[in-house]
């Protein structure tokens, strides 16, 4: 049986990691209600931009980004965290990714990897690599994200990309997120109706003009919301997951500490009996 030397020293060791591990919830809990508040922020901005586009598609059918073309090669964009201790949240990630990949063959995909978790996965994996983002995660300035977003849509137009996927994780509550994937590049046309085909529409500027500033800021509007949704998804499963490990921390305490009372008791009860036997036999 341990000594009561061995259990305390247990105790001390399982109460530090507990207090690292409310510590790190905590700090997660901070982080996650800034996340959340700018990605619903640009959750609905990204909705109407979108609504446009799909508007002005049923006017400019000759905008390259809608271009459908026979695919040789599909850039799959994988968005995961820099940090692990999120619970399934990275597992979750990586088995979609794999279902996706296990349908596409080898010499047609390019990755494009956000985030150490993702580029640590991948690395051993027979895909190659094509672009890889690193400490992103509440870090990634409106800069980065723009030149991100850019150098997509110049691979696609530079037809390096035929089509462009992105896959990443959607924040809906701290209990719940879901999983994404969707096409980012080729832009999906619209399908007109009868009554669509005879609207008369007056622009001004030009369809052309107004196509080519509002795409320019549809698509770092959008890398924007994939990375701040995915961020706070991150730090939701963060908080379930510290916070799991702060109870499973508590009740090994109380049962360790049974235990430290069980072997005290017994070490009192046989230093009695080691007493009274000296006594009788003086």
């Amino acid at each position: 049986m341990s000594t009561l030397r061995d259990i305390r020293s247990r105790i001390r060791s399982v109460a530090n990691i507990k207090q690292i591990t409310k510590t790190m919830e905590m700090v997660a809990a901070a982080q996650l209600r800034r996340a959340q508040e700018r990605a619903e922020q640009l959750r609905t901005y990204t909705i109407k931009i979108k609504e446009l586009i799909e508007d002005l598609s049923k006017v400019d059918k000759q905008n390259p980004l809608f271009e459908k073309r026979d695919v040789k090669k599909i850039g799959f964009v994988v968005v995961a965290g820099d940090r692990g201790l999120a619970g399934s949240y990275h597992t979750a990630i990586f088995l979609e990714a794999e279902k996706f990949l296990q349908k596409q063959p080898k010499e047609k995909i390019e990755l494009i990897l956000i985030g150490k978790k993702a580029v640590d996965y991948f690395r051993l994996k027979k895909w190659p690599i094509k672009h890889q983002v690193l400490n992103w995660g509440g870090k990634i300035t409106d800069e980065e994200v723009k030149a991100l977003a850019d150098q997509l849509v110049n691979w696609f137009l530079a037809h390096e990309l035929d089509e462009i996927y992105i896959l990443s994780t959607e924040y809906i509550s701290i209990m719940s997120r879901k999983l994404v994937l969707e096409k980012f590049l080729n832009v999906e046309k619209i399908e007109e109706t009868q009554e669509e085909y005879q609207l008369d529409y007056i622009f001004e500027p030009s369809v052309d003009e107004i196509f080519s500033q509002l795409l320019t800021r549809y698509f770092g509007i959008k890398i924007q919301n994939i990375l701040d949704q995915a961020y706070a998804a991150e730090l939701a499963a963060r908080i379930i997951a510290m916070k799991s490990a702060t109870k499973n921390a508590e009740e090994m305490i109380t049962e360790l500490t049974l235990v430290l009372n069980k072997v005290r008791q017994e070490n009192i009860t046989k230093e009695m009996i080691e007493i009274t036997s000296g006594m009788n036999k003086g």
